[in-house]
């Protein structure tokens, strides 16, 4: 028999035979936990599994191959990493240019990481009726660094209900995931989207402007619009995973296209004379912002090694 993982809580896990939604309980074999030493959870939210009965419980024998999944190192320097999701069909990357204020570094590591895998990802620009009136030029450009790299960005306030109808259509028949750094909104996000849910919202920490952690389980909901929705922590650190460091500027899809110009091949994109890559960044059709955040994995990957 297989289902769909939709709640992970350690050794024990709600099981749903998805599109159809009939939660229980399972629990997980010792064995399938040691084959993945390097990562903390060997299951993930949207995995597949297979299971069998015994004694009345749900006893999950194997993991189905992965369509994709998104991936994070679990701490700094720290040899593991984190499955957050898998199988996914659309990643809504929620951020907040204040309160808390966006970290593009961070945004980029994660829109690395779904490219990596396959994942199309929207970026979500929430809070907007707190900010729009004072940053509009703040909004346009932050709008300009990433629509030349190709995302699509949708703004949204729960509070107005901006953005709101549109997301929720986008959410029809797929499984969606939400993440995003601590206190951009994603859980108040997924009520507004269907007010009979509950995921735990937190408020924003005074002193540091940082969000609290008030998701400590991976969970997937059903909309009663259609479509499922994984809710996961809110993350403060993003460390990728499994990319050589020559291959991370194929995963920024305006270098992509801007490195078929480059002189030599392989090309860094930080020394070589004749480097497309450069140039553009020089011409503004390639975002200084995405370049640095670039040079910076770069030097992050040399960390890890």
């Amino acid at each position: 028999m297989e289902a769909t993982v939709v709640k992970n809580a350690g050794s024990h896990y709600l099981l749903s035979p998805l599109p159809e939604w009939k939660v229980f309980p399972a629990v997980l074999r010792g064995k399938i936990r040691l084959k993945a030493s390097e990562i903390t959870n060997p299951i993930a939210v949207g995995d597949r599994v297979s299971y069998s009965m015994e004694d009345d419980t749900a006893v999950i024998t194997e993991i189905l191959p992965r369509r994709n999944y998104v991936i994070r190192r679990s701490t700094n320097l720290s040899r593991q990493a984190h499955i957050i999701a898998a199988n996914v069909d659309m990643a809504y990357i929620v951020v907040s240019l204040y309160f808390p204020e966006v970290k593009l570094p961070f945004l980029d590591r994660i829109l690395v990481t779904c490219e990596l895998y396959g994942i199309p990802a929207t970026i979500v620009l929430s809070k907007t009726d707190l900010y729009r009136e004072p940053a509009a030029e703040e909004i346009d450009h932050f709008r300009s660094i990433y629509e030349k790299a190709g995302y699509p960005i949708i703004e949204i306030s729960v509070k107005t209900g901006e953005g709101i109808d549109s997301i929720r259509k986008a959410c029809q028949g797929r499984v969606n995931l939400f993440s995003g750094e601590s206190g951009v909104g994603k859980s108040s996000l997924i009520k507004a989207l269907d007010p009979s849910l509950n995921p735990k919202i937190g408020t924003i920490s005074a002193a540091h402007l940082q969000g609290k952690h008030t998701t400590s389980l991976y969970e997937m909901y059903p909309l009663a619009s259609g479509g499922f929705v994984i809710d996961s922590p809110g993350i403060r650190g993003f460390g990728l995973v499994d990319v050589e460091k020559e291959e991370i500027a194929r995963y920024f899809p305006e270098m992509l296209k801007a490195a078929e110009g480059c002189r030599f091949t392989p090309c860094t994109h930080t020394h070589e004379p004749g480097c497309a890559v450069k140039a553009a960044v020089e011409e503004g059709l390639i975002a200084p912002e995405r370049y640095n955040s670039y040079l910076g994995m770069l030097e992050e990957d040399k960390k890890f090694r």
